[in-house]
């Protein structure tokens, strides 16, 4: 049974009725961020009941020690992971002298929590008696400032309902704070200087290890009626936090609130010893704003994000939720500002996965920011994949790999591995090839050719030499072989000739080759400057091209399909309409032994080959591995239900399609696999929007031309999307009745519908 306490609505996510077996939920669903910061959606005030504490701050990381029971050569030493930062959002109330906890209160009612994804901000309200009973009202709204992406803000509101009360607030920041996944329970954090200056405070702390310099800051007013108070009462100053109280008497029905602003600078962005004059000014600028202008421009920013990146649905509600609710958190997440930042697998909503950088961005992530940004936002990201290609060299070289091969991380915050489980660090390998597909992917859509003779060019090099090293001859099949390897499918480890790691090994060896003609061709001088660099022969290329045209690939004739793996046949083919539902999800109910000896797919394999590179097979072919391998796919990943939505529509199976994006787009809000409170799949939410756009929408680029074949699911009345496409901005509308194309910018186009050309333009 999935959750189903998330009220359905076009543009807001909205609960109602407070319950505590869900709040950690509820903290991950009602997070926010602004690409440079983020944070769960914790009660401000004191809770004394299950939280999940998280703030986080872009790009800065600890390198935890790794803890493993069993260590192996080419182990990493550490697990880099973002670190929960010192949190500035605290406000102890009392009322009367009783602390407010929701957890000991009575009597809560009309408690509600909206996250306002067309403005972008937070609000959470509630009625509730306190212990010493007084019946409060209170209102608080909250958000991080995309126009200032230092500085949140907070508006505290409460109202004594039954009696007056004297109402106190403890406006606070601390650093006092720990990660809920640490492996030694290290000292993250250093706190060297704690200072205030009026109603202003911060702390200056730097990380341990990686030394980032992090000046946290706030300041806080009081306001009653048309009354602001700027001056605290007092001081609360103690080891690791500084606070203030401010207090006002309220008679019955009247209301006192606390206005904060929060937040970080960063030594990624100031210099280190100018840490508190950077806040100062960014408090300065928010309090000439206030909270109300600030409020406005965060509506304004927002309108500009969805101006470009809104898909809108008419007919089915729990759709448009789920696929608003997949690009805001995308957009709160990476803004393509920051070519030193990526997107982590939670983003700003959780510690799992370290908030690190995964092949998720190269293969889901790319074409979301590609087509919704302008095409400097995706170079940014590949230019991040070059900017630590040296690293990818050292990982690839403490595996014993040498000349140049490079491997680059499963998982990374600065370009080193810091994945420990042996069956990913060392096997999961064709990550390798996601960064080379990106590359491909990139120069298609966009035309930019640029990108492969500035930086590619020795990326795709440092790749196909990995791949060249990793094979080995067979005598026995007469071909090149890949042992030990896992699949995209983690349900299987160490297997052999894993269909879609040899596929995209093969077809690295041949791009790679192509690219270098066409630099030697049209970009002389980089190719003399790439081939000096790295040294590569003729020798060398001469091996790659007899490694990709002998390349083993297991295959069914019985069947007719290509094999997962060596040995997939000799499972126990059970399909997964014949499993226990009981027994579901089968990561949380089943041994790894038992898993791993199953036929059961975690997420496409197979498939994801079929998607990468569907031109090089037929439609038949994908249709014969669909029926062939979705029936054993338990879609345990998030990543997995958007590969077959999108395969399921250019199979014309429109009923599966939907059935595939709707449970994409609504994993986080439904908690489909039962795991929501270690925070949101945000990377997975780029492939929901490929579900509509590639799916729905059948989106492709052929011979460098734009190409659609529009669908549109039978629960839909309409759907329209943008897309920036060359600097065209252009815009899709389909219905029951048919599709229509409009240029909202730039010049006319000619694109293929159903294979036909047809002209675009205003």
């Amino acid at each position: 049974m999935n959750q189903d306490y998330i009220q359905s609505n076009p543009w807001s996510i909205i609960e109602e009725g407070f319950d505590k077996e869900r709040v950690k939920s509820s903290e991950s669903l009602f997070s926010i961020g602004n690409g440079a910061m983020g944070q769960r959606a914790n009660f401000e005030e004191s809770y004394s009941g299950a939280t999940f504490q998280g703030s986080y701050i872009a790009g800065v990381y600890y390198p935890d020690k790794t803890r493993v029971g069993w260590w192996k050569n080419g182990y990493p030493e550490y697990f880099a992971k973002v670190l929960n930062a010192p949190n500035w959002i605290g406000i102890n109330v009392t009322i009367n002298g009783e602390l407010l906890d929701l957890a000991t209160c009575t009597n809560i009612k009309d408690f509600k929590r909206e996250l306002n994804m067309k403005e972008g901000w937070y609000r959470r309200n509630f009625v509730a008696t306190t212990p010493n009973n007084i019946e409060i009202e209170v209102i608080a709204t909250r958000f991080l400032s995309l126009a200032h992406d230092e500085v949140g803000a907070i508006r505290f509101e409460v109202t004594p309902l039954n009696s007056d009360a004297e109402i106190s607030f403890n406006p606070y920041i601390d650093a006092g704070i720990t990660n809920e996944d640490s492996n030694w329970d290290d000292k993250f954090w250093n706190t060297t200087k704690i200072t205030s200056n009026n109603n202003r405070a911060f702390i200056e702390s730097h990380t341990m290890k990686t030394n980032f310099n992090v000046c946290t800051f706030m300041q806080a007013q009081l306001e009653h009626g048309n009354k602001v108070t700027t001056s605290p009462s007092s001081e609360i100053k103690k080891e690791l936090s500084i606070g203030f109280e401010f207090s006002q008497s309220a008679k019955k029905g009247e209301k006192v609130s606390l206005v904060k602003y929060g937040g970080y600078t960063v030594d990624r962005n100031h210099d280190a010893d100018q840490l508190v004059k950077a806040a100062n000014s960014v408090l300065d600028q928010a309090s000439l704003l206030g909270f109300d202008g600030l409020l406005d421009e965060q509506k304004k920013a927002w309108d500009q994000v969805w101006e470009m990146s809104d898909i809108t649905i008419e007919g089915d509600v729990k759709a448009q939720q789920g696929i608003r609710f997949n690009i805001f958190q995308l957009n709160q997440t990476y803004t393509g500002t920051d070519s030193r930042l990526n997107i982590g697998p939670k983003g700003f909503t959780g510690e799992k996965y370290g908030g690190s950088t995964y092949w998720d961005t190269e293969a889901y992530c790319l074409p979301f920011y590609m087509a919704t940004k302008n095409q400097e936002v995706a170079r940014k990201l590949l230019k991040y994949r070059y900017n630590h290609l040296e690293k990818a060299i050292e990982n690839a070289e403490k595996l014993g790999f040498k000349n140049g091969a490079a491997l680059y991380p499963m998982v990374t915050m600065n370009g080193e591995e810091c994945h420990n489980e042996w069956e990913i660090t060392f096997e999961e390998i064709h990550r390798n090839g996601a960064i080379a597909y990106a590359i491909y992917n990139y120069t298609r859509y966009t035309q930019d050719y640029s990108y492969v003779p500035e930086m590619g060019l020795e990326v795709l090099i440092g790749i196909a030499r990995f791949w060249q090293q990793r094979i080995n001859w067979s005598t026995h099949q007469n071909k090149y072989v890949m042992l030990g390897v896992t699949g995209p499918n983690e349900y299987e480890n160490n297997v052999h000739n894993n269909w879609y790691t040899n596929y995209i090994a093969k077809w690295c060896l041949e791009y790679a080759l192509e690219q270098l003609e066409q630099v030697q061709q049209n970009f002389p001088a980089d190719y003399k400057r790439i081939i000096e660099k790295t040294k590569l022969t003729n020798e060398e290329t001469g091996l790659w091209k007899k490694v990709a045209a002998h390349m083993y690939f297991p295959y069914s004739k019985e069947h007719g399909v290509y094999l997962q793996q060596d040995g997939f046949l000799d499972k126990d083919l059970v399909p997964v309409a014949e499993l226990d539902k009981q027994e579901r999800p089968i990561n949380q109910h089943w041994s790894w032994d038992r898993i791993l000896r199953s036929p059961y797919i975690k997420q496409a394999d197979t498939l994801q080959g079929f998607y990468f590179f569907e031109d090089h097979f037929t439609e038949e072919e994908l249709e014969k591995h669909f029926d062939f391998y979705e029936p054993f796919t338990v879609h345990e990943s998030s990543l997995s239900p958007c590969v077959h939505s999108v395969q399921a529509a250019k199979l014309n199976r429109m009923e599966q399609a939907y059935t595939f994006y709707l449970r994409t787009s609504r994993l986080d809000l439904d908690d489909y696999n039962k795991e929501v409170e270690e925070g949101l799949h945000i990377t997975s939410m780029a492939g929901t929007w490929m579900s509509i756009i590639e799916g729905f929408g059948g989106m492709r680029i052929k011979d460098g031309k734009l190409c659609f074949s529009p669908k549109i699911p039978e629960q839909w009345d309409m759907y329209s999307f943008k897309i920036n496409f060359r600097n065209r901005i252009i815009k899709v509308t389909v219905t029951q009745n048919g599709t229509t194309f409009n240029i909202d910018e730039g010049d006319s186009l000619e694109v293929l519908v159903n294979d036909t050309p047809i002209s675009i333009s205003h």
